[in-house]
């Protein structure tokens, strides 16, 4: 389980989040949702350590990332996976070597063992034909299923996903939805998902947390985020007029 207890970051005078607190639970997929500048992904960066808040805690199994010392810590990030929001593949580096970096950074295996378990997370995105390509030769949504591979490539407990269908088609995006569903059931993963798209609020939120100006001001799940009495999430819900027309 992940839990962050009154996380406080501000950026100058300009406070980012205030007071944001949340659990998560393995097995669940959660998500972060809000608009642009909400404090979203600064939220995501201070859980994995990219950004220290002045002020709150982030617990992972009750082991404190924010405060622990050095070992602690590295044990930690040794547990997470992050699927970054442009996929951050390496340009010269084939997709197979791209699973298999975080394994050549991190651990000890031999060159065949490395090779069989980045095989088996190409296979488990349906991507085992393509470990010989480049990135330049695959497409987005391709390139965002190497990220997951690379991201789960080391076993974790945490899976960390920051905006994975942005700037895919919509049946892209449902079956990189799918996809994170399908390994956070399957391996029992804590899943944080950062993300503004309505259809995997709808059809992968589990647990919903909803960010406005840096504060939380709605959580739930899919099947009562249409039903809140927040006027801001609404706003932010039926911000498309289909939406609109439906809800009438």
């Amino acid at each position: 389980m992940i839990e962050i207890k009154n996380i406080q970051k501000t950026f100058g005078e300009r406070t980012i989040l205030s007071g944001i607190s949340g659990k998560f639970l393995p097995g669940d997929t959660s998500l972060i949702i809000g608009g642009s500048g909400t404090g979203k992904s600064v939220l995501l960066k201070c859980m994995i350590g990219l950004v220290k808040p002045e002020e709150g805690q982030v617990l992972y199994n009750g082991r404190d990332f924010l405060t622990g010392d050095e070992d602690t810590q590295k044990a930690i990030r040794r547990e997470m996976g992050v699927l970054f929001q442009g996929g951050a593949l390496f340009d010269s580096k084939t997709v197979l070597e791209n699973v298999g970096f975080p394994l050549d950074m991190l651990t000890d295996m031999g060159t065949a063992e490395k090779i069989d378990r980045a095989k088996f997370c190409l296979q488990r995105v349906g991507l085992e034909a393509a470990a010989d390509r480049m990135p330049s030769e695959i497409s987005g949504g391709m390139k965002k299923r190497v990220g997951i591979a690379r991201a789960i490539v080391m076993n974790p407990k945490y899976l960390f996903c920051d905006e994975p269908n942005s700037g895919l088609d919509p049946l892209t995006s449902i079956k990189i939805d799918e996809l994170i569903r399908e390994i956070t059931d399957e391996f029992k993963i804590t899943t944080v998902v950062i993300t503004h798209d309505m259809n995997s609020m709808m059809e992968i939120g589990e647990k919903i947390l909803f960010l406005y100006q840096g504060k939380k001001l709605w959580e739930g799940t899919s099947s009562t985020i249409t039903k809140s009495s927040v006027a801001e999430l609404n706003e932010f819900i039926y911000a498309n007029k289909l939406l609109r027309d439906t809800k009438a």
